[in-house]
């Protein structure tokens, strides 16, 4: 996003005094001596990540002196990649949190809502710190507000609708209170200088717009699944829920449309894993997990079939992977490998599973993320 920014300003001789990018990849780009990169990291924060949130503050705060514009470029991962700790709380303390929410299978709409209230940045406090902010935002969110302003990046530049007492009670529904750092709840009990909401004249003038969400990336696999002969079919509804399950309803649903010519099923979102065990793995490659018998050559002797998932910013959990693929043949080269499928269900260790069999999509970072991607190829044997 920085990237083509930087063409499009200097295309036209736009003036750019200061800016800040954070990402993983944010020192391979070739950009303007404005724009300061940041080495910043997720799904976790890194030191990176809480410098690249204070520079992006002190950018705010200059724009405001100066008059002029804040420009912000968000996309989803931004709540990691811009992280500073509310007065009183460290960077361990927003990651011991965060994790312990993620373990738990939290939502990202309310892990978000808790990762506002313990920060100096998000829930409308960049915008607070400028006068003039547009936000051109790629959307990761898919909950009951699909692309909602407040979620993406933890919503640093819009008002925020929650409140300490609405992250409590996230943080009680999950049975966590007890296992978070001590200053975490004080700060959350104590509830003092709430974020920005609707109408707080902090936020002065503030436009908004998403310009890429998972709708795009659906649209994209479609495209090329039809230049490939395959018929498609989208399904609007975000994927949600636990991964394993979700993964086993997709596939199930997708094969009942099986039809007498090849056949791609798309659909995308976002799903979560209650962790259980110690294994390495990530939501995709659970998800992929899940499906994995369905699919084999028992079940459906007539048709072969692929089921590809994977994140669109290329990672999956704490991998290098960006998720995985299963076949029709999965089951029978996970056998040939002694690898079960419930050994690594029951200790989350999909990447162990999938490794072996070579499997695994690998992609790297991509730079962007609108979420996941799930992909199912079916035809009649021999048609494939």
């Amino acid at each position: 996003m920085a990237a083509a920014f930087d063409a499009y300003a200097t295309e036209r001789g736009l003036a750019v005094e200061s800016g800040v990018i954070a990402g993983s990849q944010a020192r391979t780009y070739a950009l303007r001596r404005a724009f300061e990169p940041f080495a910043a990291s997720h799904p976790s924060p890194n030191a990176a990540s809480e410098a690249a949130g204070r520079r992006a503050l002190a950018v705010a705060r200059e724009s405001r002196s100066r008059g002029t514009t804040l420009l912000v470029l968000l996309s989803g991962g931004a709540s990691s990649l811009l992280a500073v700790p509310a007065d009183g709380l460290s960077l361990s303390d927003k990651v011991e949190t965060a994790n312990a929410l993620m373990n738990a299978g939290v939502a990202i709409a309310d892990l978000n809502c808790v990762r506002k209230h313990l920060s100096a940045i998000k829930g409308g406090r960049l915008a607070a710190a400028a006068s003039r902010v547009i936000t051109l935002a790629i959307s990761d969110v898919h909950g009951p507000v699909p692309d909602d302003p407040a979620v993406i990046g933890s919503g640093p530049t819009v008002a925020d609708p929650t409140t300490f007492a609405d992250a409590l009670r996230i943080v009680r529904a999950a049975s966590l209170r007890s296992g978070l750092p001590p200053r975490v709840v004080t700060h959350l009990e104590r509830g003092e200088d709430d974020t920005p909401k609707p109408g707080d004249p902090r936020l002065g003038s503030s436009a908004f717009e998403v310009i890429g969400n998972r709708e795009t990336a659906m649209h994209g696999a479609a495209v090329e699944a039809r230049r490939r002969g395959y018929a498609i079919r989208i399904v609007d509804a975000a994927t949600g829920g636990e991964a394993r399950l979700a993964g086993e309803a997709f596939a199930a649903s997708a094969l009942r449309r099986a039809a007498d010519h090849p056949l791609c099923v798309i659909a995308s979102g976002e799903t979560t894993v209650h962790v259980r065990g110690a294994g390495r793995g990530g939501r995709n490659q659970e998800f992929a997990l899940g499906a994995a018998s369905l699919l084999s050559a028992d079940r459906n002797p007539a048709r072969v079939g692929a089921l590809a998932s994977a994140g669109t910013d290329g990672i999956d959990g704490p991998t290098d992977a960006a998720g995985a693929i299963v076949d029709s043949t999965s089951l029978d080269r996970a056998a040939r490998a002694a690898l079960s499928i419930d050994a690594a269900l029951a200790s989350n260790g999909a990447y162990d599973f999938f490794a072996p069999l070579g499997d695994l999509i690998v992609w790297g970072p991509t730079g962007t993320n609108v979420g996941d991607l799930h992909v199912l190829l079916t035809a009649p044997t021999g048609r494939s």
